[in-house]
């Protein structure tokens, strides 16, 4: 299994060698709800019982969740999984998309059967496109469950030059569990209002009700014990 992360494509995952038994490989796109040993454990579990699976059958793996199998279209597997072409030495190999259930459903995760465009996955543009913004593109967010499920953030702050925090609702209220940090090319993505947030100084915020996309200079007299880092 490769785990690839780094810079603002969000995290994915893939399987090299099960192509020859099973007839395809395995590719865990985005789900910014599970973390790395997660990921593994639901690689893992999918791929020991895909001699029994059809694609749509609903694979039960506990807590972890239940999750189906759909075919990729060709256009993700030749930018998401070089390493299983590189070593097959063919650009055809089939991919099967391991996708969640709603419950943990997050705005990271492509739809891998539809041909890959910046319209279609906006979220996913900078596989390809270069990262145009006048900020390192290394830069991260730490934001909530909330957020990422699709809610529009309400809160932003600038911490530090590489590092925000955009959440759904009060920061201060969230529990440390929903906390999750995802590339900041995540969230500008799924909704270009955010781009505001580039502009801000470090240690300065905006704040928008969560109807209204108007936003305000966030005053505080001690805005870090909010911080989530």
């Amino acid at each position: 299994m490769y785990l690839i992360t780094g810079k603002q494509s969000p995290r994915f995952a893939y399987t090299i060698g099960i192509h020859p038994t099973v007839g395809a490989e395995l590719v865990f796109a985005g789900a910014a709800a599970y973390s790395n040993e997660e990921v593994r454990q639901i690689i893992v579990g999918v791929a020991e019982g895909m001699s029994r699976l059809r694609l749509g059958v609903p694979v039960e793996l506990g807590p972890l969740g239940t999750f189906i199998l759909r075919n990729a279209d060709p256009s993700w597997a030749e930018t998401l999984m070089l390493g299983a072409l590189d070593y097959y030495g063919r650009s055809d190999i089939q991919a099967l998309q391991i996708v969640p259930d709603r419950a943990h459903w997050t705005l990271d995760i492509p739809d891998l059967s539809r041909a890959r465009t910046v319209e279609s996955e906006p979220v996913w543009q900078w596989l390809t496109e270069p990262w145009t913004y006048e900020v390192s593109d290394r830069s991260v967010v730490v934001t909530n469950m909330d957020a990422l499920k699709g809610s529009p953030a309400t809160e932003v702050m600038r911490w530090e030059i590489d590092q925000w925090e955009m959440f759904a609702g009060a920061g201060p209220d969230v529990e440390k569990h929903e906390i999750r940090q995802v590339p900041l090319g995540t969230l500008l993505g799924a909704d270009p209002s955010l781009q505001v947030a580039i502009k801000l100084e470090t240690g300065k915020g905006l704040w928008r009700n969560p109807d209204n996309p108007v936003w305000h200079n966030w005053e505080t007299s001690n805005p870090r014990s909010s911080r989530h880092i």
